[in-house]
């Protein structure tokens, strides 16, 4: 597979100053959350440039190798046992090249979001906190670590302090409340800066959670 990440990119009105780098969840595409943009309430001249990269194409264990876009396999529903690590690790790589590319193209690293929805959710959390350039805030949508409770290895200390925003659904059938709150609570005893939020909803998102995510994004660059 190649390690360049096709993507979906909307720019801001202006010049771009920061960027957002929203990943999808199985079997979805960077067209899935490239139109939430408009409802995030961000004001008119916002800063942000928004890719929305598409996941390879992948042969998914869970779904019976059925193949879908996927940034790892999924292996079984044992939340310890879910990821398929080399998977997670390749996608890492990719994702780290998207964030090396908008730094190279001159947006400093602490003025770049990382966020991710269910799987991408889960590369979200262990691409940033692994991650050697320090990050504006990491942006975890209903999901968990891939390692359940326990945080991946080899944390970087550049995000010891990066915001972390974590939201999740009261009624998630596909990602249950628990995977996240075992997430909540491992980065919680690390001593890392959580902002966790729960909305009455099942594996999806709801426009007040996006009114609230433009605001934390606002604050992400705003310092």
């Amino acid at each position: 597979m190649s390690s360049v990440l096709e993507a979906i990119v909307v720019e801001p009105k202006g010049p771009a100053t920061a960027v957002v780098i929203w990943l999808h969840g199985l079997g979805d595409s960077g067209a899935g959350f490239a139109p939430v943009v408009p409802a995030l309430g961000l004001p008119a001249d916002h800063p942000f440039r928004f890719i929305f990269p598409h996941a390879p194409e992948q042969a998914v264990t869970l779904n019976g190798g059925y193949i879908m876009r996927a940034w790892y396999d999924i292996k079984s529903m044992d939340l310890h046992d879910r990821a398929d690590m080399p998977g997670v690790l390749a996608s890492e790589q990719r994702i780290k090249a998207l964030i090396n590319e908008q730094i190279a193209s001159g947006i400093p690293s602490q003025r770049i979001v990382l966020a991710g929805f269910s799987q991408g959710g889960v590369m979200s959390l262990f691409t940033g906190l692994r991650c050697e350039h320090t990050l504006a805030g990491i942006m975890a949508l209903s999901c968990y670590l891939p390692g359940g409770d326990a945080l991946p290895v080899q944390l970087s200390p550049a995000n010891r302090h990066t915001r972390i925003l974590q939201q999740h659904g009261l009624k998630d059938d596909v990602v249950p409340l628990s995977a996240g709150i075992l997430a909540k609570e491992a980065l919680t005893a690390a001593g890392y800066p959580l902002q966790w939020q729960t909305y009455p909803m099942p594996h999806s998102v709801l426009p007040n959670q996006l009114l609230d995510i433009g605001r934390w994004l606002l604050a992400c660059v705003a310092e």
